[in-house]
């Protein structure tokens, strides 16, 4: 498996470096966010497995450097950080990420978020089980090419807010449970990503300009529903 490690202290990348190189892994260290942008975009680039971002870089806020990685990629990312409170947390899943880890971190730990953040792919829950698409109304989802288009023209979606409209496009009209859409998206049963998920489905109802098209339901979750005309 082939990480990026991308984590400005040398004294910390060093020890990660050994101790995942034991465990098999092929590891590319980056020492800011420039550098981590580079081993992602260059043309002659490997793709990678899993992406462990420090927040503290020296040339980028690390949470930017996680904003401009997810909208380049869906390779899985793990935020991997001193900074323990709740709204980092919030803020770091918001932008994207896939898992955050608090340092300091049993080893063990680590190892069990790699190998499960590596196991997720999208679409996700069969979605689409053998097609190339999803519609519902004006909305266009090429899972593929992980594009949305409404009426035609193009949205621009972070990965979970991609994620959380394939789950929703795949049964119209059926009420997801908000622990249920917590745990096919984020893969998690923290209480924190329930105001994450608030904050996505506003999001989205703004990106699709339908906010009608997801749906409140009371006591319950979400459903994706026709706009009255």
């Amino acid at each position: 498996m082939r990480l990026l490690l991308v984590e400005d202290d040398i004294h910390v990348a060093g020890a990660l470096l050994a101790l995942l190189s034991r465990h098999g892994f092929e590891i590319v260290h980056a020492c800011n966010g420039r550098e981590a942008l580079q081993s992602l975009l260059a043309d002659d680039a490997l793709p990678f497995s899993v992406i462990l971002l420090d927040l503290g870089l020296p040339d980028q806020d690390g949470y930017e450097v996680c904003g401009k990685i997810r909208k380049r990629t869906g390779t899985p990312l793990i935020i991997v950080t001193a900074r323990s409170d709740v709204p980092s947390r919030i803020r770091g899943l918001n932008l994207g990420a896939d898992d955050y880890v608090v340092k300091p971190y049993s080893v063990g730990e680590l190892l069990a978020r790699i190998h499960a953040v590596s196991r997720r792919t999208v679409p996700l829950v069969g979605a689409g089980r053998g097609r190339s698409d999803l519609r519902f109304g004006p909305v266009h989802i090429d899972l593929p090419a992980r594009r949305v288009t409404v009426g035609g023209s193009a949205v621009e979606l972070t990965l979970k807010e991609f994620e959380l409209l394939v789950l929703l496009t795949q049964r119209p009209g059926v009420a997801f449970r908000r622990d249920q859409i917590i745990s096919e998206v984020w893969q998690s049963s923290w209480q924190g990503t329930g105001r994450t998920l608030e904050v996505h489905v506003a999001s989205l109802r703004t990106k699709l300009g339908i906010p009608a098209l997801i749906e409140t339901v009371r006591g319950v979750g979400y459903r994706l529903v026709a706009p009255m005309p």
